[in-house]
């Protein structure tokens, strides 16, 4: 079984593929070229790619015979045409639930370094400026008693709203689906059929849907523009939810007071006007990156291809109906 991998993953990772398949690793860390992905795909039985690698239809129709398997190394597929994949006959698998509690954890550290003023508190440190404590100094905002709305209630979504409850914020949600009564009485959850209404009463948003065709700006300037003038708006999940250009307009504009932001609508090429911004916490894709979760990634793709390799359907299989 010949496997390719596009980019650098955890040693430990790499050793247990080397010793189970005849894989090529990558030597450098940096994402492959159009070019050397179409070559790793015309000479593999499975490519293991990252959300920084495009497999779209034309990369997969110049695929070879023998590539049978793509091996996500991630949960989030929008990077994949898994419809085209499967219509060639590749199967297209992914890494879900193991990065939840990772996600979730810094959509809080997004909300409290906002909320608090945290980055200008340590930019003040790092330059040797304080000057003492002062009474009215970085005053932010206290989280208890905010309104959470979180934009979609899956895995992530249902994580986040349980550590805002420890923190004493009211849980708000809009979702494709209404979670189950149970479900939605055990996070203490108010479910909102209209997005607009929710956008408009909450102190916080919380973006935490999947990248679709449905979902690409789904945040877009005229949704942006029911939200309070003291609300922040918080993204872990995928840029393209938001449209960046309108957001940043508004930030600078003052009609949303703050936001966190760890991913963007064109990855690294990020709107520069962002960073002029001390309203705004700018993180470079960091909500999955504990060792811990890198290393569990890596064991479901072994996981997926090693049960491929016994002739069985991967368990993490990634149908077009599941986007």
């Amino acid at each position: 079984m010949s496997v390719v991998v596009t980019r650098r993953l955890p040693e430990q990772v790499e050793t247990r593929l080397s010793e189970l398949f005849d894989v090529r690793l990558r030597d450098d860390d940096t994402p492959m070229t159009r070019e050397e992905l179409t070559e790793a795909m015309k000479s593999a039985d499975v490519l293991v790619p990252t959300v920084t690698d495009q497999i779209d239809a034309a990369l997969i129709a110049q695929g070879g015979d023998r590539l049978k398997l793509i091996a996500n190394y991630g949960a989030g597929v929008d990077h994949i045409d898994v419809a085209t994949a499967r219509q060639r006959g590749v199967l297209v698998s992914n890494t879900p639930g193991v990065l939840t509690d990772d996600t979730a954890d810094m959509t809080m550290a997004l909300i409290l370094a906002v909320t608090r003023r945290i980055p200008e508190g340590l930019a003040v440190m790092q330059r040797g400026d304080w000057q003492g404590w002062a009474p009215t100094s970085f005053l932010g905002g206290r989280v208890g008693g905010r309104r959470l709305g979180i934009l979609g209630m899956g895995r992530i979504g249902q994580a986040v709203a349980r550590r805002a409850a420890a923190f004493g914020m009211q849980v708000h949600y809009h979702n494709r689906k209404r979670l189950r009564p149970e479900i939605e009485e055990s996070l203490e959850a108010t479910y909102w059929e209209s997005l607009d209404q929710m956008v408009a009463r909450m102190d916080v948003l919380s973006i935490n849907c999947p990248s679709t065709p449905s979902t690409f700006h789904l945040m877009n300037a005229r949704r942006l523009k029911l939200m309070k003038d003291t609300a922040v708006i918080v993204n872990t999940s995928r840029g393209e939810v938001i449209d960046e250009n309108a957001l940043t307009r508004m930030l600078r504009a003052g009609e949303i007071a703050g936001a966190g932001l760890d991913v963007f609508e064109h990855g690294a090429a990020f709107n520069p006007r962002l960073r002029e911004l001390e309203n705004v916490v700018l993180l470079p894709h960091m909500g999955s990156a504990t060792r811990e979760g890198r290393v569990e990634m890596g064991e479901k793709v072994i996981i997926n291809i090693k049960t491929f390799a016994d002739g069985h359907r991967p368990p993490d299989q990634v149908v077009p109906s599941m986007l």
